[in-house]
């Protein structure tokens, strides 16, 4: 395969909105472009990023590795331009979302870019509340250093759970604090004053089933 590449716009103002599932960022990047690797000869677009975790730091990704899971999980949402013209449209077809999936794991050090979303968690604490990112976010600082992934062929993991996802789940996982996992676990599935914590949010891994899952050690 071509060597898997991406190119992301630094953006200000972005919105962050509490789901009532946990937090998610609207990024849509006109001028964003993943493409090679398992996604031939398309471009898929940046769209969104969100984020999964459990109520400790031994859970809390979508995807587990020789049976380990991770303590979250980042997702950069992306849909095919190159075939289809809105971001539905694209999740109606098997080859219409390109998901980067990014392991965390727990350290000493915060991560400044994950900082700069926990920043603003409290003023989304209840469903439905959004609110703009006043920091410049890079979606390039997300990924790891290491390019290694899997990849395949699969779905999303929050109803209506449509199979329309070609699955790039890095190898290397990124660091973030404890504390940081904590603000996640501070927001409410509720709206108004009713305090309802997401604790957890991950679907549980499902079986690979007949799914080729293939590996790719990037340089």
């Amino acid at each position: 395969m071509k060597k898997l590449t991406f190119a992301y716009e630094s953006q200000s103002d972005l919105r962050i909105l509490n789901t009532g599932h946990g937090w998610k960022v609207e990024a849509p990047q006109s001028g964003s472009r993943l493409e090679g690797g398992p996604l031939g000869e398309d471009i898929y677009q940046l769209e969104q990023f969100h984020c999964h975790w459990g109520e400790t730091s031994a859970e809390g990704s979508e995807h587990t590795v020789d049976g380990r899971a991770y303590a979250g999980e980042l997702h950069l949402v992306h849909w095919n331009t190159t075939k289809y013209q809105s971001f539905a449209e694209a999740a109606q077809h098997p080859d219409g979302l390109a998901v980067l999936g990014v392991f965390f794991d727990v350290g000493n050090e915060s991560n400044d870019e994950i900082e700069k979303i926990v920043s603003t968690l409290s003023e989304i604490k209840f469903k439905g509340q959004f609110t703009d990112i006043p920091d410049v976010i890079d979606p390039t600082t997300f990924l790891p250093s290491g390019l290694g992934y899997w990849t395949y062929l699969g779905s999303l993991t929050t109803p209506p759970c449509n199979e329309c996802v070609i699955w790039i789940v890095y190898k290397e996982p990124i660091t973030v604090t404890e504390e940081q996992l904590v603000q996640f676990r501070c927001l409410s599935a509720c709206s108004g004053e009713a305090e309802e914590f997401i604790v957890k949010n991950y679907r549980p891994p499902q079986p690979l089933g007949n799914r080729a899952l293939r590996e790719c050690n990037a340089a």
